[in-house]
């Protein structure tokens, strides 16, 4: 009798993971996901804040878009193999869109990525728990906060404030006025045009700066790496430049 009890319950474990393994086999991955969601959202004043839990974001300005209005387009980008579907809500709220997405089940897999399109003349924050940020195209104030994941903007000359707690930092942009800041993750810059201001700062992490020729008043700290500034250096210039890391090296240096 103890042989046969063993045998049923072998055959139950077995036959589990075969259901499981199957369900695994019809699930859904990131690419295959070809009809993605869209919704549009009424914008009532000049900055629109963005309030993310964990979600890949891609945020875009652009002419082409209507005055007043906030397009989004959401691809669902994992699997859950046991149990319900995701639980997603969307909604704007005082100008404030807030995106939410929860997965349960014995085997759950789950992320969606967003596009955010808004029109030009529009600031933007972000506040983002875990996922990563690109933004390009915005003439207007960029804020973006993210607490895991990396940052990255481009094409852009507005005034930009960087931060992320764990993830790299990168800008290739005209800005003006930029201040980049990881815990843990490296900085790149690249500047288009002569700043007035910058500030970077990692915990771990090299720190990259390419400016534009001109002569800068800049000053660095490391507490374990090199340093190397090749851009010509005047205290009295009003194009100040700040590069900081805990460990690593520091290069601030001319475009070619």
């Amino acid at each position: 009798m103890a042989a046969r009890t063993v045998s049923v319950r072998t055959f139950a474990a077995v036959g589990a993971v075969a259901v499981l393994v199957a369900g695994l086999g019809a699930c859904a991955s990131a690419s295959d996901d070809k009809d993605p969601e869209h919704r549009s959202f009424a914008l009532q004043g000049r900055t629109l804040t963005v309030d993310s839990d964990d979600s890949a974001l891609e945020i875009v300005a652009s002419d082409d878009h209507t005055s007043g209005k906030v397009e989004v387009t959401r691809w669902f980008s994992g699997s859950v193999a046991v149990g319900t579907d995701p639980e997603v809500t969307w909604k704007m709220d005082d100008d404030r869109l807030v995106l939410r997405m929860h997965c349960s089940g014995v085997v759950a897999d789950c992320a969606a990525r967003h596009r955010i399109e808004v029109p030009r003349g529009i600031a933007v924050q972000v506040k983002e728990g875990d996922g990563s940020v690109r933004a390009r195209g915005f003439r207007d104030a960029l804020n973006i906060r993210t607490g895991d994941g990396s940052v990255h903007v481009t094409d852009s000359t507005g005034p930009l404030q960087l931060r992320t707690g764990d993830g790299s930092v990168r800008a290739e942009v005209s800005s003006r006025r930029v201040n980049a800041h990881t815990e843990d993750g490296s900085v790149r810059l690249e500047l288009g045009t002569v700043p007035d201001l910058v500030e970077s700062r990692t915990g771990d992490g090299s720190v990259t700066i390419t400016l534009p020729r001109a002569t800068y008043k800049v000053s660095t700290e490391t507490g374990d790496g090199g340093v190397d500034v090749s851009v010509p250096r005047d205290d009295t210039s009003g194009h100040v430049v700040s590069a900081r890391t805990g460990d690593g090296k520091v290069t601030v240096r001319t475009a070619n």
